[in-house]
């Protein structure tokens, strides 16, 4: 079994990319939403994936990830996958000993920018970037596969 420990956060400036070790595009798509799980397809480059994971607590799950081929991930993403597919770049940017992703949304979530942390425990000390705004671990919208349903755009007007 394998447990994701994840705190996410929204980002105030691009300074981010200056640093970056790494810049790689993402598309995917979700056959399955719901509130106990989610089952999505992922290809970046020539590599695709397809996940599990469970109901989040906290800021823990349960998440599997499988390699699978690219020309199955694509037509998963074309005939399997409900309609919003997610495409986005992933910055990856090493600050203070830990490694973070930030996740600069296109399409319907263009505007979107988050970053996250992989930890080790929930109780692990990390120290924030300069570009870190404001925490939103915790707030389904900024879930990837809410994203998904109910795109960035839609709901950031509303507020």
């Amino acid at each position: 079994m394998s447990t994701e420990i994840e705190r996410k956060y929204t980002v105030k400036d691009q300074s981010y990319r200056q640093e970056s070790i790494e810049c790689k595009y993402y598309k995917q798509g979700y056959i399955s939403i719901d509130k106990e799980r989610t089952v999505r397809i992922r290809i970046s480059g020539n590599n695709a994936f397809i996940t599990l994971k469970g109901v989040t607590t906290g800021c823990t799950r349960k998440e599997f990830e499988y390699p699978i081929p690219v020309a199955d991930a694509t037509e998963m993403l074309g005939s399997l996958c409900l309609p919003s597919i997610i495409e986005k770049k992933r910055y990856i940017y090493p600050y203070a000993g830990h490694r973070w992703e930030i996740d600069e949304f296109m399409g319907n979530n263009d505007g979107l920018v988050i970053a996250e942390i992989e930890l080790k425990s929930e109780s692990e000390q990390f120290d924030l970037p300069p570009f870190i705004e404001t925490e939103v671990t915790g707030d389904p919208r900024y879930y990837n596969s809410n994203l998904a349903k109910h795109p960035y755009k839609t709901w950031k007007e509303k507020e």
